[in-house]
């Protein structure tokens, strides 16, 4: 299995809520936007057998069913989608992953990391949307293996199997991909260093062989476009003006592609 390296954070970049969480994922957000934020965007409404997925920021999209469940991935304090969900999936590799006090309107908060007796286990339908996890393990800021700390979450919708890989640290044994199954469109960190590096998640996208990739956990444009030169030797990268994506099981490609989805950080 590959595992991250730590980068170092300068401390200039720190404001007063990264000393207060000690969170490396807030130091670019510190320096680039406001932290709480809620995007003042315009969602889609999906079409029967469509789902929309809506790039919030960082790792946090909003996913809506052609039935109206919404939910919010990595829900967190500061990347805040501009509606309560119905559901809400966290992980904890950082506070920029999950939330101390989720919105107590929020029907399901599923928690992606293990109670110390054994990993998360959430397989779950509300309304027309099926959402379960694969656990996996990260390694904390003193480099121990905090075994179950992540969780992929699937959601399947009209016929549409998408993963979310969360804060992945390492590549995917054979009984996780057997969990996995087929999946349709991958959600994917690329920022190369504070998750798995960059090779590791090619590797773990050739696996997995999903038609359409959508980045996250970006960084800024530089580390993108170092992903983009690195995986789009095999995927042809498409650039959408909209952080929005309407997709169903007739519309998804032929062949895998990357499509770049505009959020309100990076």
């Amino acid at each position: 299995m590959r595992w991250l390296t730590f980068v170092p954070i300068l401390s200039f970049l720190a404001g007063p809520a990264l000393a207060e969480d000690k969170d490396p994922c807030l130091a670019p957000l510190a320096f680039r936007t406001p932290l709480i934020q809620k995007a003042a965007i315009v969602l889609p409404e999906p079409g029967i057998g469509q789902v929309a997925i809506t790039f919030i920021g960082h790792s946090t999209f909003l996913i809506e069913s052609p039935g109206r469940v919404k939910i919010a991935t990595d829900y967190n304090d500061y990347v805040m989608p501009p509606t309560v969900p119905d559901i809400a999936t966290m992980n904890k590799a950082h506070s920029t992953h999950y939330s101390r006090a989720p919105d107590p309107a929020i029907k399901q908060v599923l928690r992606g990391w293990g109670d110390g007796r054994g990993p998360a286990r959430h397989d779950l339908t509300l309304g027309d949307v099926r959402v379960r996890n694969i656990p996996t393990n990260i390694r904390d800021m003193g480099g121990a293996t905090d075994r179950d700390g992540n969780s992929i979450f699937v959601f399947e919708i009209a016929g549409v199997c998408i993963a979310h890989l969360g804060h992945l640290h390492h590549t995917l044994n054979a009984g996780q991909l057997k969990q996995l199954g087929h999946i349709d469109i991958v959600l994917t960190p690329v920022d190369g260093s504070w998750t798995l590096d960059i090779d590791g998640m090619a590797e773990v996208l050739e696996t997995i062989g999903a038609k359409i990739v959508i980045p996250m956990h970006m960084f800024g444009p530089q580390t993108l476009e170092r992903f983009l030169r690195r995986v789009g030797e095999r995927y042809p990268v498409e650039r959408s003006d909209s952080p929005s994506l309407l997709v169903s099981r007739d519309t998804l490609p032929e062949k895998p592609k990357i499509v770049v989805l505009p959020g309100r950080n990076f």
